[in-house]
């Protein structure tokens, strides 16, 4: 029987870095027009570079995912958490005050903007490397019964991370003036990120490094200290030698083991995104005054919205262990289908109410109960142990630049047809339950030195 507290401890620190990363991604949202007004407007710049200083985290992500593996690998997995932990610090406070040494206070000029932009380039790759080795450290981490749900869990703090900021955001805001909120007020919403990522900092000092890595790195006394420590002496033994074996038998190369494994991970993070989840948070108060609700209307569905993702998310967990990944993946595909299409009939009729809300609501939901967390759980536990550093690496930044696809081709999109628009992230629903269904094996259960064999097969 595993170490119920130590295992649960381990994992909520691991998960404070999924917190980050929706934090850090959401922060934007109550600052950036503040943004607008300090740094955009005064230098008559156009919208286009509003747009992509909002985004300029994203870049950061794409480059924090591609990185991850190089990281992962040379420093563990615990160090790298603590790399961007430090990011995350940095970040904070240098978007908060980006004339720090160099500029004078609340002058804007070009280099100024630049310099901001690369703090939140900074703090992006603090995203991209948590949202690869948080699953990761917990995937190496976790008890095979429970590796499931305790990596869903990642997906449950990125949520709540976001939830987070925007009543962190709403707190800082109310009752001040406009012109306050975009002289001092935006500050403070970046600033308030150093909190949490230096809480993230000391708590990751408190946590061992895998065994799965320190196995790899020819530390086998303490692999089995820290096994024993999470399942107890006989069952850590076993483990041991399942890891030991796979850690001898194969080359560090990364199509040691294939092709397919490094394309089924890929795909399952294009999928993620291209099924235009992101297009649904990212644009959620602007889909529904497009569709009629008033502003203040719009902005509570979308609060409506959010508690639904965190129901679900919390169904996700409680279910991954006990019917699996693949069931989970196809029901919540089917459900995204039927919710794209309808809101595609919907558009193309021109007919706009509650039902539009309620489709819209069965598509989140549809997602939150399964590709949100169970591609992440994925993620984490398809890889053999040799080549998991690099290729977790690949499959995240592949899902960071279908991100960046996806939202920034959707305004465009919807200028050509809104119909047509939802209508091709229902294609993308079905597509991805029928590649599940033909290409994705099933993981519940299996051991992560198991899973070599499955690949080898």
């Amino acid at each position: 029987m595993y170490n119920k507290g130590y295992v649960f401890g381990i994992t909520l620190v691991a998960t404070i870095g999924g917190l980050l990363f929706g934090y850090d991604t959401a922060v934007i949202s109550g600052a950036e027009k503040s943004i607008q007004e300090f740094l955009i407007k005064p230098l008559g710049l156009s919208t286009f570079i509003h747009g992509a200083t909002v985004s300029s985290a994203l870049i950061g992500c794409i480059i924090g995912g591609a990185l991850s593996g190089f990281f992962s690998t040379r420093l563990g997995r615990k160090k790298s958490l603590s790399l961007a932990s430090v990011l995350f610090f940095i970040s904070a406070l240098g978007s908060a005050y980006p004339e720090f040494l160099f500029f004078p206070r609340g002058e804007a000029s070009v280099s100024l903007l630049i310099t901001f932009n690369l703090y939140r380039v900074l703090g992006g790759i603090g995203v991209g490397m948590a949202s690869a080795v948080c699953p990761m450290y917990i995937g190496e981490i976790a008890p095979a019964e429970i590796r499931g749900r305790l990596v869903s869990f990642n997906q449950f703090a990125i949520i709540f991370g976001m939830l987070v900021v925007y009543f962190v955001n709403w707190g800082i805001a109310r009752g001040q003036s406009v012109a306050w909120i975009n002289d001092t007020g935006w500050r403070y919403m970046f600033a308030s990120e150093a909190i949490p990522a230096t809480l993230f900092g000391i708590l990751l000092f408190l946590v061992p490094e895998t065994p799965r890595y320190l196995a790899l790195t020819a530390k086998p006394e303490k692999a089995l200290q820290v096994l024993t420590k999470i399942n107890g002496k006989d069952k850590a033994a076993h483990i041991m030698e399942e890891i030991r074996n796979s850690v001898q038998k194969s080359s560090a190369k990364l199509l040691s083991y294939g092709v397919a494994v490094i394309v089924v991970g890929i795909l399952l993070s294009v999928f993620q995104q291209f099924v235009g989840i992101n297009v649904a948070l990212y644009y959620a108060p602007r889909i529904f005054e497009s569709m009629g609700a008033a502003k203040d209307a719009s902005m509570l569905q979308t609060i409506i919205m959010g508690l639904v993702n965190v129901v679900f998310t919390v169904l996700a967990i409680m279910t991954v262990d006990k019917w699996g990944r693949k069931p989970l993946l196809i029901t919540g595909s089917i459900g995204m289908a039927v919710g794209m299409f309808a809101i595609s009939a919907l558009s193309f009729g021109n007919i706009i109410g509650i039902s539009t809300l309620v489709f819209i609501i069965i598509y989140t939901a549809s997602f939150m109960m399964s590709w949100g967390p169970i591609c992440w759980v994925l993620i984490s536990e398809i890889f053999p142990n040799k080549i998991r550093g690099q290729a977790v690496a690949i499959a995240v930044a592949a899902q960071w630049f279908a991100n960046y696809l996806i939202s920034s081709t959707y305004p465009p999109m919807m200028e050509f047809s809104g119909g047509l628009t939802y209508a091709f992230y229902g294609l993308m629903a079905v597509l991805s339950a029928l590649f599940v269904l033909k290409f994705v094996p099933e993981t519940k259960g299996k051991s992560l030195e198991e899973m070599e064999k499955v690949w080898k097969k």
